[in-house]
C-alpha cells in the first residue's frame, strides 16, 4: 500500500517537475542573452533581462518545492545570489 501512494505522488509531482525544469532552462537562454547585451552596452535591455531570470528562477523555485525536490530549489538560491550580484554590478537595482 505505501509503495502506491509513494507512485501516486511521484506521478502527480511529475509535470510540476518539468515545469520547473523549463522555468530553469529559460533562465539559462536568457544569461546567454544577458552576455550578448552586456557586450553590446545595453544597459537597459541587461538590466531588463535580469529581472526575466530573477522572475524565471523564482518560478522553477516554487515549482521543484512543489513537486518534492526541495533539494534543487536550494540550488536555485544560489543562482538568485548570484543574480543580485549582477543586478548590483550593472547597477540594476
Amino acid at each position: 500500500m505505501i509503495a502506491g501512494s509513494v507512485a501516486a505522488t511521484s506521478a502527480s509531482a511529475i509535470p510540476a517537475c518539468l515545469e520547473a525544469r523549463k522555468k530553469v532552462d529559460e533562465a539559462e537562454a536568457l544569461r546567454f542573452q544577458v552576455r550578448q547585451d552586456m557586450r553590446l552596452g545595453d544597459h537597459d535591455r541587461v538590466c531588463d533581462t535580469l529581472d526575466e531570470i530573477g522572475d524565471r528562477y523564482n518560478d522553477a523555485r516554487d515549482a521543484f518545492d512543489d513537486c518534492g525536490e526541495g533539494v534543487v530549489a536550494i540550488d536555485l538560491r544560489g543562482e538568485l545570489r548570484r543574480l543580485r550580484i549582477a543586478k548590483k554590478i550593472n547597477r540594476c537595482d
